[in-house]
């Protein structure tokens, strides 16, 4: 995740970072991402239910009942031992978690411990009645996804009306005083309108949009031929980029951009082009950063309480909630796959082996690379920089481009 908007106008900055150390608990959200803290954000798929059908879903969720989802009395259990092991925040997700009707019990049981709590939705399930329930249990941030305009989000959603619905939950949300937010997932099915969601975002007063790249998960690995081509993701970013150097000094609007980590050294390297007083700051902010941090500061369990390296991976298992609490499973290096997540330096083949720009980086989505080449070590095929950007030139090195 990276946060362009904080990153461009210097929001966030090494000073801050250094000075709240190497904690995870108090520090304030957009600074998260820059710590080198080892207990992970959690997401945690409350159920694999939908009442959508979205092409693009990772989790290949449809709207009926999934058997062995983890119950009450488990999820208060997880979150407990999350909780004792430093866990900050915890993101609820699905499928739709709005559908598990113990979902406001979860949540503030995960506030009264001390986490923080973000959900994320497709909002059509948003009244005001819920909105109100979700303050009432302290939730940090809602999410809700719009993948273009009405009819562009229909067709993706696979429902009518979804569109409006989510819509009116955002402004439900707002209503009730919450902290929301645009998602949406870009391919050559919607980038066209990702223009017209920025304009809907200053119409509606909504202040953070997160633009994920495709996954190739679940039914995301079936429109895999439909990602963007690696000149229309630089020429969506540039714009992305420019639009937010547009605005003025101390906007609140957030933009981010998700599961594509060449986008921090691609923001770098335009920075040195377009305002090149940021840049080392930047490069710095970064290197902190570390890239991809599935298996690493990024986890997921399941709904039946398997714990995978991130939401997409849910192929890779490291072990089950159920039979070893999820702290003992997550400091178990012996798993080969654990090892591999956490140290993937001269694992990781193709052009990432030689790219200067790696442990920016780490890698990339691994799970791109797996489903597009059949090899989780090779490179992700997303990965949209040239040869000449990640290519060492003199007195260079993969942890400083300059």
């Amino acid at each position: 995740m990276l946060s362009v908007s904080a990153l461009i106008h210097g929001t966030v900055t090494v000073h801050d970072v250094r000075r709240h150390g190497r904690g995870t608990r108090g520090v304030p959200a957009p600074l998260l991402h820059f710590t080198a803290a080892h207990p992970p954000v959690v997401v945690w798929n409350v159920t694999q239910r939908c009442n959508l059908h979205c092409v693009h879903c990772y989790a290949s969720s449809q709207n009926r009942p999934y058997p062995g989802e983890l119950t009450t009395a488990e999820g208060l259990a997880l979150l407990a031992d999350l909780a004792g092991f430093g866990v900050p925040v915890v993101l609820f997700s699905g499928g739709e978690p709005l559908i598990r009707p113990d979902l406001f019990v979860l949540m503030r049981r995960a506030r009264e411990l001390g986490m923080r709590t973000v959900l994320s939705t497709n909002g059509t399930l948003i009244g005001a009645a819920e909105a109100e329930a979700l303050r009432a249990v302290g939730v940090s941030y809602v999410g809700v996804s719009l993948d273009g305009l009405e009819r562009t989000h229909d067709r993706v959603r696979g429902a009518r009306g979804a569109f409006q619905a989510a819509l009116a939950g955002i402004k439900a949300c707002q209503a009730a005083g919450l902290r929301v937010g645009l998602r949406v997932t870009v391919h050559r099915g919607n980038v066209a309108e990702v223009p017209e969601l920025l304009r809907l975002m200053e119409e509606e007063r909504i202040d953070r949009l997160c633009l994920y790249h495709l996954a190739y998960a679940g039914r995301g690995a079936r429109i895999a031929p439909h990602d963007l081509a690696p000149e229309e993701t630089r020429t969506l970013l540039q714009k992305l980029f420019g639009w937010v150097a547009s605005w003025p000094k101390g906007d609140p609007r957030d933009v981010l951009t998700v599961d594509n980590h060449a986008d921090g050294p691609f923001l770098y390297l335009w920075l040195r082009r377009h305002r090149p007083e940021r840049a080392a700051e930047v490069a710095e902010l970064l290197s902190r950063n570390g890239g991809n941090q599935s298996g690493v500061r990024i986890a997921c369990v399941s709904p039946r309480g398997d714990v995978h390296p991130d939401q997409f991976s849910w192929h890779q298992v490291f072990g089950n909630v159920r039979s070893r609490p999820f702290s003992a499973i997550w400091s178990d290096e012996t798993h080969p796959l654990m090892a591999f997540y956490r140290h993937r330096r001269g694992r990781i083949g193709g052009r990432c082996r030689s790219c200067r720009f790696f442990d920016w980086c780490n890698g990339n989505l691994r799970v791109r690379a797996e489903v597009a080449g059949g090899d989780l070590t090779g490179e992700d095929p997303a990965c949209y920089l040239t040869p000449e950007e990640t290519a060492a030139g003199p007195g260079t090195s993969s942890t400083s481009p300059d």
